[in-house]
């Protein structure tokens, strides 16, 4: 098989995006666009924007067509040409251009200030279904009002719920802890304590959940439900300590739930993502991704891609983009890892290494087949 024929094979795939946020709702100013491009909370330094950066360098390369200007346009000239299309124009035409078949949003971050999961598929004639956040399930019905002695009961109730319109659920425990925790599920006492302990803190204005127990109890309880269950890992913002990220840290927890049979998913995982093919490869239910780590690498996202595909099973990887925020960052994602994909396989199948009909299966299986899989999706029509 010519590169040419794989590359028209990968670029006509009907990507399913795994793990996904909306696109923002309005119009984004130079700061808001600019902070919309990094993980980090504070603005680049003096005299620089964070357009100078892989992402940054990737927008203006592989987005600024969709908006009908030149490859590598300066940022000022592509910031205008946003502003003159208008936002809803903008995000139609970048989410049409990923190539998207079914985004799975994830819907417990800022949900105001981006598309629901139904606007995110009628932008860009995909389909849609929700994956929750069970810290955000948590919060939620704690700022409902219940008491300590309530709270388990009452979180079981709402996530039953919202469960039975999701495909999957969300932890990000990573965040609020860490991925050391402690991987057997808490008593109803220690539940208790807890839960008592985080509503007198709300009081005060804590409102977010960070218990270790509360957060064990959460993930517990997610598992009962048996839908598949994400893990933020690795690389993301500064509210996080990295080193506390390595998966391998949930080694525990994996073997704890092996046997419930719930596919236990992996997010992004840079700087771990090899570390994260290994869990992938030694553990039955375990699956894992690259996909905030294949936007922000830009042009060096060939490598992280290859890499990934080391010891991880092609049947255990999945394509997500978590876009979240300007619409680019969705976009970018399937273009990426499409052009990563089509490099990485066509060298292997150059070198003799691959069948090109290999090439072309791995492909439409990380793409799209493992996710439906996994997901109990429907194939498309």
């Amino acid at each position: 098989m010519a590169a040419e024929e794989l590359r028209a094979v990968v670029e006509a795939l009907r990507l399913v995006d795994h793990h996904v946020h909306g696109a923002a709702t309005g119009e984004l100013d130079r700061a808001g666009f600019d902070d919309g491009l990094t993980e980090s909370a504070w603005p680049a330094p003096e005299g620089t924007t964070h357009l100078d950066s892989q992402l940054g360098f990737a927008v203006r390369r592989w987005c600024a067509p969709v908006l009908d200007l030149p490859p590598h346009t300066e940022p000022d000239a592509y910031l205008a040409r946003r502003k003159e299309l208008g936002w809803t124009e903008v995000t139609r035409r970048l989410l049409t251009a990923a190539g998207v078949g079914c985004f799975l949003v994830e819907t417990g971050y800022r949900a105001q200030q981006i598309l629901t999961p139904e606007q995110m598929a009628q932008t860009c004639g995909a389909t849609a279904a929700e994956v929750v956040r069970l810290e955000t399930v948590a919060e939620d019905v704690a700022a409902d009002g219940v008491d300590a002695a309530g709270f388990a009961d009452r979180f079981a109730a709402v996530l039953d719920e919202r469960a039975r319109r999701a495909v999957g659920l969300k932890s990000v425990i990573a965040y609020r802890h860490g991925l050391d925790f402690d991987p057997d599920p808490p008593g109803p006492g220690q539940v208790r304590a807890a839960a008592g302990r985080w509503l007198r803190r709300r009081q005060t204005g804590e409102e977010r959940l960070a218990d270790p127990v509360l957060l064990r109890h959460l993930l517990w309880t997610g598992v009962e439900h048996g839908l598949p269950l994400q893990f933020h890992v690795g690389f993301g913002d500064a509210d996080l300590t990295l080193y506390r990220n390595d998966p391998s840290l949930m080694t525990g927890f994996l073997r704890r739930v092996q046997d419930r049979r719930v596919p236990v998913m992996l997010l992004h995982c840079y700087p771990y993502h090899r570390t994260a093919g290994y869990l992938a490869h030694v553990f039955p239910h375990v699956y894992c991704d690259v996909g905030l780590a294949v936007t922000y690498t830009g042009a060096r996202s060939r490598a992280v891609v290859a890499e990934t595909l080391e010891v991880a099973p092609f049947g255990k990887l999945l394509f997500s983009s978590d876009g979240w925020g300007p619409a680019e960052l969705h976009h970018l994602g399937a273009v990426l890892w499409r052009r990563a994909v089509t490099a990485v396989l066509g060298e292997w199948v150059e070198w003799g290494e691959w069948s090109g009909a290999d090439a072309v299966r791995v492909a439409q299986m990380v793409g799209s087949g493992n996710a439906r899989r996994v997901y109990g999706l429907e194939e498309p029509p």
